[in-house]
């Protein structure tokens, strides 16, 4: 079942600041396979009440498999 959906622009951000979204990663930057620095990241994006709502629950982040 293709089930292909068009999101303008205006709905994915509108969504996004109406929920909230984390996004996380990490950086290694190493100079023949010894590592000199790491950098964690984790970037909230959203409304402010979205953000109010979130405040008090717990982030659960998945790991890629």
């Amino acid at each position: 079942m293709n089930t292909n959906k068009q999101v303008t622009l205006a709905d994915l951000l509108d969504r996004i600041l109406d929920k909230g979204v984390v996004i996380s990663g990490d950086i290694f930057i190493s100079v023949a396979g010894i590592d000199l620095a790491y950098i964690d990241l984790k970037v909230l994006i959203g409304s402010l009440d979205a953000i109010e709502k979130l405040r008090n629950r717990p982030v659960q982040l998945s790991k890629p498999s």
